[in-house]
Order: C-alpha cells, then sequence, then structure tokens
C-alpha cells in the first residue's frame, strides 16, 4: 500500500476494512471505527482499476466500501473472500458494476445506500429539464461570451412547460418524486410508463387536480401508458428513471427517438446505457429544437464523439446524489452496511433508512442486496 495515497484511521483496530474512495461527512468512520475497525482510506480521484483494489486486499481484509465506478467481479469478490473478507458495501444505490453472483458464491454479503438519493436526484432531473427547456447553458455560455449585446425579442426562445405533458419511463421512488414536482409545481398532466401500475403516484396527482378544480382551475391527469412508444409521442417531456438490464440498455434508440416530439425535451439522470448515445447525437444533429439533458453517460466518464458538441444538449458529471445531506448519508449507510455485517447483524429490510441517520441507529445493516441467496437474518422488532 502507499501510504501517501492511503490514509489509516484507528491503526489497532482488529479488523480490517478498505475504502477506495474519501467519503463526506465523519460519522461514517465514526461507525466502522467504533465497531472495531482499522479503516485505510484511499485519497486518490483516479480510478481503482482491479489490479490496484487486489493489491490493497491484500492477505488480510475483512470488508471494503466500493465505488460505482469500480469493477467488483469474480477476480475481486475471489480476492476478499480468500483474505477473509465477510462484508462489501457500493457507496451508491445501484449495483451494475457488482457480480451479485459471484459475491453469493464467495458467501459475501453486498450492501447498498437506497432511500437517501430519492428527493435530492429527482430535484436535478427538475433543474435539468428546465436548463434544457429554457436553454439555460447556452445563454451562459454566450453572456460569459461577450456576446450579449441587448434584449431581442428572440434571443434564445426555449419552451414553456406549463400544463404540458409529461413522460415518466419507470415510475419508481426517484419517477414519482419527480413526476410530483413537476405536476403540482408546474401543472404538468403526466403519462408514465412501467411494467406496473403505480397507484400512489396517480392519486397523489388525482388528488392535487381536486384541489386545483376546487379553485376553478382545469385538474391534472395522471395515467400508465399501454407502451412506450405512446408515452413517446404524447410527452413534451421524458424523463428517464428506469433501473439497467439486457432488457432497458438502448431502450431509447434511434426508432424511439423519432417518434419524439420535434421539440421535446428527453431527460435522464438514472443510468447512462438507457440511451444510444450515438443516435441521440445525430437526432440532435438533425432536430436542433430538440433538447437532451444527461446526468449519466453511456461510457462514462467518455461521451460520444460530437454529444459536447451539440448546443442542444447539456451535460453534467454525474452529480444526481450530490447533495451534502445525501452524500453523507449514503456514507452513513455503507459503513453501517459493512459494520453491520462483520458484527453478525440481521438485515433493516425496511424501505425507510431514516433511523440510521438518528441518534439510536437499529442494531442492523441497512441494505443488503443479496440477503436473501445467502439466507441472512432479517430485523426482528
Amino acid at each position: 500500500m502507499n501510504e501517501s495515497t492511503w490514509q489509516v484511521h484507528n491503526p489497532d483496530g482488529p479488523m480490517r476494512v478498505i475504502v477506495t474512495k474519501a467519503l463526506p461527512g465523519e460519522r461514517w468512520l465514526e461507525i466502522l471505527i467504533e465497531a472495531g475497525c482499522r479503516v485505510e482510506v484511499c485519497r486518490s480521484e483516479n480510478v481503482l482499476g482491479k489490479d490496484e483494489i487486489e493489491a490493497v486486499v491484500g492477505d488480510r481484509c475483512d470488508g471494503g466500501i466500493g465505488q460505482l465506478t469500480e469493477p467488483w467481479g469474480p477476480r475481486l469478490f475471489e480476492a476478499l473472500a480468500r483474505a477473509g473478507g465477510k462484508a462489501y458495501s457500493n457507496y451508491a444505490v445501484g449495483y451494475n458494476n457488482v457480480d451479485l453472483e459471484a459475491a453469493t458464491k464467495h458467501r459475501i454479503p453486498v450492501g447498498n445506500t437506497p432511500g437517501v438519493l430519492t428527493e435530492t436526484t429527482a430535484e436535478l432531473a427538475v433543474a435539468l429539464t428546465f436548463a434544457a427547456a429554457r436553454r439555460v447553458v447556452e445563454g451562459d455560455r454566450f453572456m460569459r461570451g461577450g456576446r450579449f449585446s441587448g434584449w431581442l425579442p428572440s434571443l434564445f426562445l426555449g419552451e414553456l412547460l406549463w400544463r404540458k405533458t409529461l413522460g415518466i419511463v419507470g415510475a419508481g421512488r426517484i419517477g414519482t418524486a419527480y413526476a410530483r414536482m413537476m405536476a403540482e409545481g408546474h401543472k404538468m398532466d403526466v403519462v408514465y410508463y412501467d411494467l406496473r401500475a403505480n397507484r400512489e403516484l396517480e392519486h397523489s396527482v388525482a388528488s392535487y387536480g381536486h384541489f386545483l378544480e376546487a379553485g376553478g382551475r382545469r385538474p391534472l391527469t395522471c395515467r400508465r401508458a399501454d407502451s412506450l412508444e405512446d408515452l413517446l409521442r404524447e410527452a413534451d417531456v421524458v424523463s428517464l428513471h428506469t433501473v439497467l438490464d439486457a432488457a432497458t440498455r438502448h431502450l431509447i434508440d434511434r426508432r424511439r427517438l423519432a417518434l419524439m416530439k420535434e421539440n421535446a425535451v428527453l431527460v435522464n439522470s438514472s443510468r447512462g446505457p438507457l440511451i444510444d448515445e450515438n443516435a441521440l447525437v445525430e437526432h440532435c444533429r438533425r432536430n436542433p429544437s430538440f433538447r437532451a439533458a444527461l446526468d449519466v453517460f453511456e461510457d462514462e466518464p467518455d461521451m460520444a464523439p460530437g454529444l459536447a458538441d451539440l448546443p442542444n444538449v447539456v451535460v453534467v458529471p454525474h452529480i444526481g446524489s450530490a447533495t451534502r445531506w445525501t452524500r453523507e448519508a449514503m456514507a452513513v449507510l455503507a459503513a453501517f452496511n459493512v459494520a453491520g455485517m462483520l458484527q453478525g447483524l440481521p438485515v433493516w429490510g425496511r424501505s425507510d433508512m431514516t433511523p440510521f441517520l438518528g441518534p439510536s441507529p437499529p442494531k442492523a445493516s441497512p441494505s443488503v442486496v443479496n440477503a436473501e441467496p445467502l439466507a441472512l437474518p432479517s430485523f426482528e422488532m
């Protein structure tokens, strides 16, 4: 281990835990130290590869907290198991970078950090939506470039979203939160596409619609689309919030982009490979009134050739969960995951993670995604 790159905390702790990036806040470190862990934290901002991670795991390592940018597959889980590892947590709610089958094969529980990113990520999707629709980034560049010489009637005309139609692809927690923000804040009708009906979202929009109607205003509508194609044809804004798997990779391709309105806005704050980026570049070049806003990318951190040059595309560097509260809460959950696994605690197994952020956290691991195949015990109230 390069001592200039890795910082050691609680060097005499009986259990060794590696953390592949410095995490925000201090509570997460206190949790691991209170559990008796020697904690080694990588201070480098470079993405660690398999060789580097395997080398730091070494011949004795009880657990680790890793990043979604790292390839936690068979090789690393074998190395961790060989070193006596009993715990791993991804510092993310998603775990596409983790080979769950390999982890389970080596009897290593895999934690993640759900339940604390919902509103934060939804807010970023809202910000991206309006940045694209109102051409905020283009205007910013124009102003900074000294090109503004005075108000003009046709300068940077964008799209009014008030009372338009919002399309949600994947109506889970984040998609639902985003839909409510846009419906309640901007009176947008909602159409969503999901494998399951979201009665909570439908009821929420309907209730708000009744409130509007009581005040003499037109109510809102919310319905589940029969197909993704129907949603794409109808929506003025399409926001992606679905999971990434074999069925959703390149969900938005050349054919489906062609179905969308000429002046539609496409937002992706979920997973980069949901969109065929090369097809998006071609579509945006041919349709200058079409707007896209992306927080995630197909081959992150790289972008498809030509994407960065398009004025009708807003790009930001995967900051969907980037508020101080959320990132610190994620660190706390990841630490409780590893500490709980190493202490043999049961799995919380509930969607509400706020008890772990309070003064008397449960004696449990917050979220273990392979708890069932490993037959881990569940927390009992």
